[in-house]
């Protein structure tokens, strides 16, 4: 007794320290005889009730009561009562793990039958828990800096300790917020009675809460402006068996499902897999042995079903979000429409009487459309996610290259029926006049709404829509080949004639053994579309070259891009329909050569359409032409880049024609006709090739629509080249400019004058032409 005694005042005598950790301590358990250590905390208890003791050592000792945790062996407390003596008969045995003032863990005693009869034996000291993460214990007064620090911190105490935790109350005042958390042992409290109604089936599952005692209780203060969270009360007591390692995992609390194993269970759960198949994949490619996973075969039904819930309640809220916007969107067309006589729009319902596809146009687009709608870029490409529309968008090019957005149009599915709706809606706001060509990307359906809706108009398919998946298409099915296939489909692409096209593309796919492949039988269908032997005579107005492709995305995504809703997208359709906002600034275009034809160009043509024929006369200098028996022209390269074109000129007409169709194709006349002029010594272009389309007067607004109609185009184009020679001639120094300012506001006045003493209505028809001799 007197060494049990001394090793008890020795414990005494140590310092104790008010923040207790736990972790493998590097003290051992026969350093620490379990008897002393038990002798020592029952002193403790007995004198923390004494008044004689300091204040200071009173809260030490109640502190070190208070964060007594009470564990139960890891191997023999299974069926028994941790921290609670459960005595079933006299030779029973319980287990009590409390933390020794010395901080250690390790120190524990094994009571048999009567507490007064302890066995200090090397039997009755153990250690299951292995070595553990050192952390301190939370006590009274330990200060967080948030409620979730708190509870996270709380939470991994928990988990080490064999069981989790949960948000109980929480307190709120209008200064604070909320200033008070109560965070509890997840088996505190007990269950609410459940009650049944008649007729339900319900199952009878138990109640996991036994009023557990087990908390930490946060109280949120202010000190010098920074808000603290403080533990004012917390315990450790449990009146149930703390789990194992391998149990506590898997306590809902802590079975998780990460994201990444979130995507891959949808992913495969979409493939038609069953969750058991979905669990066992997952372990084998985590490598894990079966059950081993952080979360169960039942989590993972539980995550499907409640996705697919989610699923579903967003797709009732966008379908009654899509349906009332629709609504909203017709509501705006009928105001657009009572604001501007011109604004056109159409409907489609389906058979619940709800909006299927709607189509719109401005007023200003019709009338752009009835000068620039020759060509027409459809398109398609874009979709309104939140809606689950595609959105479709009719577009065209001004004089001076700026982007025309001749509709819009609004589909619910990609069909030929869908495209062929549109199609009509189109037609009847262009009062039934299809354009020459429509340029759209590869869609079988839409092909199918053109051949129906627009039999005379033709259809071509940019190459620059093509070839970018020509890599995605073929790359894998040749392997080695592709680059070889590449080159010889890239030639097939250039080539002039259709004859010649034909027998090397047959060739082509007998040679790489692709008949059977499904991308080129698409491609074959298309040919006629993207294959510039057929292509090449179709009208296209530059719209495509891959420069006009990106302006058409740039365009479409500012439209797409800055919609919240339906209207807000016609509102900003109605803001770049708006052609009178568009800039179009006269720019000095000068010349780089001395050509009295470029001077002759620059006053008639705006300075977009100017600088393509311009580039045209610098590479025609670089051309030699030679003339043919039968009045033809061989025009050819100096040094051979291209092959030699063949130029036809007929001089009593006035009419000009090249091998490579450039003319046909862009309405502007290339290099090797513009050698043909030179070689003529031809100073202006013969007014056929001077077409309105590409001209500085703009035929979008003028004053009298029906006046421009009567005026003869022969009359008109002369008309331009007169004002166009003198714009030229006057710009050349500031004296000539001031002079022909001056004299033209004379001349001008004068001949208003004259005009208006004229009877309005022509009583002998004039045949007014200029000689295109005259400078």
């Amino acid at each position: 007794m007197k060494n049990r005694k001394r090793e008890n005042e020795n414990f005494t005598s140590a310092p104790t320290n008010s923040m207790e950790t736990i972790g493998t301590s590097h003290s051992s358990p026969a350093q620490h005889p379990p008897e002393a250590c038990l002798d020592l905390v029952d002193r403790r208890e007995r004198r923390s009730t004494t008044p004689e003791r300091t204040d200071s050592a009173s809260r030490d000792d109640r502190h070190s009561l208070v964060t007594a945790v009470t564990v139960v062996s890891r191997k023999a407390r299974k069926g028994r009562g941790a921290g609670k003596f459960r005595a079933k008969s006299p030779k029973a045995v319980w287990t009590r793990k409390q933390q020794c003032p010395c901080g250690d863990w390790k120190c524990f005693a094994t009571y048999d039958g009567d507490l007064d009869k302890t066995d200090s034996g090397p039997q009755s000291v153990k250690n299951d828990l292995g070595p553990v993460e050192s952390m301190i214990v939370p006590y009274v007064g330990m200060i967080f800096k948030s409620d979730d620090e708190a509870f996270e911190y709380y939470g991994n105490f928990a988990r080490k300790n064999g069981f989790s935790i949960r948000k109980e109350r929480s307190r709120l005042s209008p200064q604070l917020g909320v200033y008070k958390r109560d965070f509890v042992c997840y088996r505190s409290g007990f269950a609410p009675a459940r009650k049944k109604q008649m007729g339900d089936h319900h199952r009878d599952r138990k109640s996991v809460r036994c009023g557990c005692d087990a908390k930490m209780y946060l109280s949120k203060e202010v000190v010098n402006g920074i808000s603290q969270w403080f533990v004012v009360q917390f315990s450790n007591i449990h009146n149930h068996e703390l789990l194992e390692d391998e149990q506590v995992r898997l306590l809902p609390a802590y079975r998780k499902i990460r994201e990444a194993d979130q995507e891959r269970i949808l992913l495969l759960s979409k493939a038609g897999f069953p969750i058991h198949r979905i669990v066992k994949v997952l372990e084998l490619e985590k490598g894990t042995e079966g059950g081993q996973l952080s979360f169960l075969e039942r989590d993972v039904r539980n995550f499907i079903q409640n996705r697919k819930k989610v699923v579903q309640e967003n797709d009732a809220l966008l379908s009654e979000k899509r349906e009332n916007d629709l609504l909203d969107l017709l509501e705006a067309c009928r105001a657009n429409k009572e604001a501007d006589p011109y604004f056109v729009y159409d409907v489609a319902l389906d058979e619940n009487e709800k909006v299927e596809n709607i189509a719109w146009s401005f007023g200003d687009s019709v009338r752009a459309y009835d000068v620039f709608g020759d060509v027409v870029y459809f398109d398609s490409t874009y979709r309104l996610v939140s809606y689950r529309m595609h959105f479709g968008a009719w577009l065209g090019i001004s004089n001076h290259g700026k982007i025309l957005l001749f509709g819009c149009v609004l589909l619910q599915d990609e069909n030929p029926r869908a495209f062929s709706w549109a199609l009509q809606a189109f037609l009847r706001f262009m009062k039934g006049r299809p354009p020459q060509t429509i340029i759209t990307d590869v869609d079988l359906g839409l092909r199918e709404a053109i051949r129906s809706e627009l039999k005379n108009t033709k259809h071509a398919i940019p190459l620059h829509n093509i070839l970018p998946r020509i890599s995605r298409w073929f790359s894998a099915p040749l392997d080695l080949r592709f680059q070889e296939f590449k080159y010889e489909f890239e030639r097939l692409c250039h080539l002039e004639s259709a004859d010649e096209f034909e027998f090397r593309w047959n060739q082509m796919i007998s040679r790489f053994e692709i008949s059977s492949d499904e991308h080129i039988a698409l491609l074959n269908s298309f040919r006629m579309c993207w294959a510039l032997s057929y292509a090449r005579g179709f009208f296209l107005a530059r719209m495509d070259s891959t420069s006009y492709r990106r302006s058409v995305d740039a365009f479409l995504k500012e439209i797409i891009n800055t919609q919240t809703c339906l209207r807000g997208l016609m509102e900003q359709v109605a803001l770049l329909s708006n052609y009178r906002t568009l800039s179009n600034e006269a720019q000095y275009s000068p010349l780089k050569t001395c050509l009295p034809i470029e001077e002759h160009v620059r006053g008639i043509f705006t300075p977009f359409a100017f600088h393509m024929i311009q580039h045209e006369m610098l590479l025609s200098l670089q051309y030699a032409a030679s003339k043919m028996t039968n009045g033809s022209y061989l025009v050819s390269h100096f040094k051979k880049v291209e092959g030699e074109r063949l130029v036809i000129w007929m001089p009593d007409d006035e009419q000009i024609h090249c091998s490579c169709k450039e003319f046909e194709s862009s309405g502007i006349l290339c290099r090797h006709a513009l050698r043909v002029l030179l070689f003529k010594n031809y100073f202006q272009l013969p007014s056929k090739y001077l077409l309105g389309r590409w001209s500085q007067e703009s035929l979008l607004f003028g004053e009298s629509e029906q006046s421009n109609a009567n005026i003869k185009d022969e009359w008109y184009r002369e008309f331009n080249s007169l004002t166009g020679t003198l714009f030229s001639e006057a710009m050349l120094s500031k004296e000539r400019s001031d002079f022909v300012h001056r004299e033209l506001n004379k001349e001008l006045t004068r001949l208003i004058a004259q005009v208006r003493d004229m009877p309005p209505a022509n009583a002998v028809g004039m045949d007014i032409s200029f000689s295109s001799t005259v400078v």
